[in-house]
């Protein structure tokens, strides 16, 4: 039973580093985290009932990634159901990491990026009358600017590049093609026809010919965070490809048009005045100011930028202080990350701990036991199957790794290898 005065709610696909977040983040709530990748069947055998049982309960689905069945039942029972998302501005990392996320998109209606069915902040963006709210709109040109001055993103680094001495001189017409990760959930609900990054390339050399084609891949791609779905080395005859990591600020500088998918990058260049295309749909298009190549007839209201910015950055987020959980607006998190960069060490976001097994004289991980022999050897076949990021993951909590891994047939080796519970 939840405590006094606390909103029980269910967290689906929640995982382990971030459930203590979230219980930071929502103090009002009083959660029971589902185990990650519970079976269809075993929400509607075991969870289902659970759920009923609680006294106005309610369900976090991290992106949309819920068992069948859930949206049908919660809508019967009348469940609230919320799908979260991070922000639009996430961290101070410029690559995916196990850091406390700055901000939180949760949505009733769909995730943000799912352009099948509305969001709320489609509604919004749909609904909201900008217009009789000058203050609000005047907050949100100081907050493009804001950006713009200080290059804040979505992942944000410090570091500096020489555009010039990447991009070589400038003697025509400059596109840049932003990568993305080519399973993220955010192409995959977000675009309806199949697309690579590769054909994205192609297009973008196909409508410019005689331009520079630049091909900036995401940087968990580069990072080796996440695996490419499409050999960049396919279309190298057709762009300049980065290989090294650049923020997306600097990455702009002397484009004259984007082509993207989907991502958060394309909005970006839209506050910088750049042609946008957008192949998929992303929340910033179907308002008139974008080149949409997939239509969205519910869409079609024409927004400015200051309106379309002030309903995904300053309305639709919640954001967050890392470290107590304190809710902040949009301007004291922006300045929090340029204070930040100036000092190094006014945010400080927590990083994660090692919460795996400790060595002991005894149990299953010390001299008596013998699964902790199997750690050095197991880190080795991640680091080449996977990546550093996963190895350093696995030795925090060997178990936890397993259980959270997407792929059942690894997760099953994870279970033959720890077949036990803490």
């Amino acid at each position: 039973m939840a405590p006094k005065g606390k909103i029980t709610t269910f967290a689906f696909h929640i995982h382990g580093w971030k459930q203590a977040i979230f219980q930071r983040y929502f103090p009002e709530r009083a959660f029971t985290f589902v185990p990650m990748y519970a079976r269809d069947n075993e929400f509607k055998e075991e969870w289902a009932g659970r759920i009923l049982k609680v006294e106005n309960p309610q369900i976090f689905v991290w992106s949309l990634r819920a068992p069948r069945g859930l949206r049908d039942f919660a809508s019967k029972h009348n469940i609230a159901v919320f799908f979260i998302e991070d922000g639009f501005i996430r961290s101070v990392e410029a690559n995916a990491s196990r850091t406390p996320p700055l901000s939180l998109a949760l949505d009733k209606g769909t995730a943000y990026f799912d352009c099948r069915t509305p969001s709320d902040l489609e509604h919004l963006l749909a609904t909201y009358d900008f217009d009789s709210e000058p203050e609000l709109l005047t907050r949100a040109a100081a907050g493009i600017a804001f950006l713009l001055e200080t290059g804040v993103s979505k992942y944000n680094s410090d570091a500096k590049i020489d555009i010039d001495s990447l991009y070589g001189p400038k003697s025509g017409k400059r596109v840049l093609v932003i990568g993305q990760v080519e399973d993220d959930a955010s192409i995959q609900f977000g675009c309806l026809p199949a697309i690579t990054n590769n054909d994205l390339v192609r297009l973008a050399a196909e409508e410019n010919p005689g331009a520079q084609i630049i091909y900036k891949p995401h940087p968990d791609i580069l990072s080796r965070v996440r695996l490419a779905q499409s050999d960049p080395d396919d279309v190298r005859h057709l762009c300049q490809i980065l290989t090294q990591p650049l923020p997306m600020a600097q990455a702009f500088e002397t484009v004259d048009h984007v082509y993207t998918i989907t991502s958060l990058a394309g909005f970006e260049a839209l506050l910088r005045g750049i042609k946008v295309t957008a192949y998929g749909c992303p929340f910033y298009a179907g308002w008139g100011l974008t080149d949409d190549r997939q239509p969205n007839p519910r869409r079609g209201r024409v927004l400015t930028i200051e309106a379309l910015f002030a309903g995904a950055y300053l309305l639709y987020p919640l954001y967050f202080d890392p470290q107590t959980g304190r809710r902040m607006s949009f301007e004291e998190t922006v300045d929090s990350i340029s204070r930040y960069f100036a000092t190094m060490k006014v945010l400080d976001e927590p990083r994660r701990t090692k919460t795996g097994p400790r060595w002991r004289a005894w149990g299953l991980y010390g001299i008596l036991g013998w699964r902790h022999l199997l750690t050095p050897i197991v880190s080795s076949i991640i680091a080449r199957i996977g990546n550093q990021h996963d190895v350093e993951n696995y030795q925090a909590d060997p178990i936890q790794f397993f259980r959270e891994l997407s792929n059942p047939k690894f997760r099953l080796i994870g279970r033959i290898l720890y077949p036990f519970d803490r």
